[in-house]
C-alpha cells in the first residue's frame, strides 16, 4: 500500500511537471512566431525589366486584352489594347508594372486580375570588355558583377595596360540609378554613385575612369557594378620606338610622360658610333606627319629642353657613316570597333 502511495504522488508530480512545460513551450513559440519579421525578399537587376525583353500581360479570363511585346526606346508599354496612356515598364518589377495595368484596365473591367511576366531576356544587351587584357569577350550578365570579377574572367590585365579603365555606360542601363532618379529617398545609392569619378554626355551615356592602381588597392569607388550594355576598355599604354644608335632597339610603354632622355636610357643608352647631335623623332599629329631634330648634347648641358614624347614617337639615333632612314611616320590603321566586338566570344554570368 505504501509502494503505492508513493508512485501515484510521482504520477502525479511529473503529469503536472510536463504539463506546465508543454504549456510554456507552447506560448514561447506562439510568443516567436508573433514577433517573427516577414521574410525578405532581395530585388535584383534580374528582376528588373530591361530594354530587348519580351514581356507578357495576361489579363485572366480574357484574350482580347492580353498583350506582348518589347519595351519602346523610351522605356514604357503604349500598344496595349484599350489603355491610351503609356505605362513604364523601363527598369520596374513584373508586380509593379501589373499594378499599374490592373489600374488602367479597372477603368473599363471589373476587378481585372493582371499578370506580367518577362519571358524571354536573352535580347538584353550585352557587355563588353576589351583593350589591354588576356581574353577580350563579351558577357550577358544574369545577376549583380563588379568589375573586378570581369576581369579576373577576362585572364587579367596584361602588362601593356596604361594604368586606365574606361567604362562606356549608355543611358538607362542602371537600373539602381533609374530608380534613384525617381524615388528621391534612395540616399544612400546616390552618394556611393557620386563617389565614381563619370562624365556624363548629352545623350545621358556616362564615361567611367577607373585607375588600375585604386582597383588593386581595394578601393570602392574604383569597383563599380557592371551592367548590360557597358563597354569596359582597359586602354593600352602608348608606344614610343628607340631605333638607330642604342644598345638595345625597342618599343616603350608610355604609362607615365616620358622624355627622350628616359627613352633612350631604357633602350640601354647609345652605342659607341652613335652620333647625339643628330637625333630625329618622327611624330604624327592627326593627319599630319612631322619631325623634330634634336641636339641629345645640349640637353645633357640644359642648354635644350628635354622634349616629352607621344604615342607613337619613333626616335631614331644616327650613327657614324649611315644615312638618315626615310622613315615616315604614318596614320595608325585600327580594325573598326563593331567588328572587333562582333567577333570576341560570349561568356554567361548567371
Amino acid at each position: 500500500m505504501k509502494n503505492f502511495k508513493f508512485y501515484f504522488f510521482i504520477f502525479i508530480f511529473l503529469t503536472l511537471f510536463l504539463r506546465q512545460n508543454f504549456v510554456l513551450a507552447q506560448e514561447s513559440t506562439t510568443k516567436n512566431a508573433a514577433q517573427a519579421e516577414p521574410p525578405v525578399i532581395f530585388i535584383t537587376e534580374e528582376n528588373f525589366i530591361h530594354s530587348g525583353d519580351l514581356i507578357d500581360i495576361d489579363v485572366v479570363g480574357s484574350v482580347e486584352y492580353d498583350w506582348r511585346g518589347t519595351l519602346t526606346p523610351e522605356g514604357t508599354i503604349n500598344t496595349i489594347n484599350y489603355i491610351q496612356t503609356p505605362i513604364l515598364a523601363l527598369c520596374r518589377t513584373e508586380n509593379e508594372v501589373a499594378v499599374d495595368v490592373a489600374q488602367a484596365f479597372s477603368n473599363f473591367l471589373r476587378d481585372p486580375k493582371i499578370e506580367v511576366k518577362i519571358i524571354d531576356r536573352s535580347k538584353r544587351p550585352l557587355t563588353v570588355l576589351y583593350g589591354a587584357v588576356k581574353m577580350p569577350q563579351r558577357f550577358q550578365i544574369k545577376r549583380r558583377v563588379m568589375l573586378n570579377e570581369l576581369l579576373v574572367t577576362a585572364g587579367g590585365i596584361t602588362d601593356k595596360a596604361s594604368g586606365e579603365i574606361q567604362i562606356l555606360r549608355p543611358p538607362n542601363t542602371d537600373c539602381s540609378a533609374v530608380r534613384a532618379k525617381n524615388n528621391k529617398s534612395d540616399k544612400e545609392e546616390d552618394s556611393k554613385r557620386e563617389r565614381i569619378a563619370a562624365t556624363v554626355e548629352n545623350d545621358g551615356s556616362k564615361y567611367i575612369s577607373v585607375k588600375i592602381g585604386e582597383l588593386l588597392a581595394g578601393k570602392e569607388e574604383a569597383n563599380p557594378q557592371i551592367f548590360g550594355g557597358d563597354i569596359i576598355t582597359v586602354l593600352d599604354a602608348g608606344l614610343v620606338y628607340v631605333i638607330g644608335g642604342v644598345e638595345n632597339p625597342k618599343q616603350v610603354y608610355l604609362r607615365s610622360q616620358i622624355t627622350l632622355s628616359r627613352a633612350i636610357a631604357s633602350a640601354g643608352g647609345m652605342t659607341k658610333d652613335a652620333v647625339p647631335q643628330k637625333i630625329t623623332v618622327y611624330r604624327r599629329e592627326a593627319n599630319e606627319r612631322k619631325t623634330i631634330e634634336v641636339d641629345y648634347e645640349k640637353i645633357k648641358i640644359n642648354q635644350s629642353e628635354d622634349l616629352v614624347l607621344q604615342p607613337f614617337d619613333i626616335i631614331e639615333v644616327s650613327r657614324k657613316g649611315s644615312k638618315k632612314s626615310k622613315f615616315q611616320a604614318k596614320p595608325e590603321t585600327l580594325e573598326p570597333i563593331a567588328k572587333i566586338i562582333s567577333n570576341l566570344p560570349l561568356h554567361i554570368i548567371d
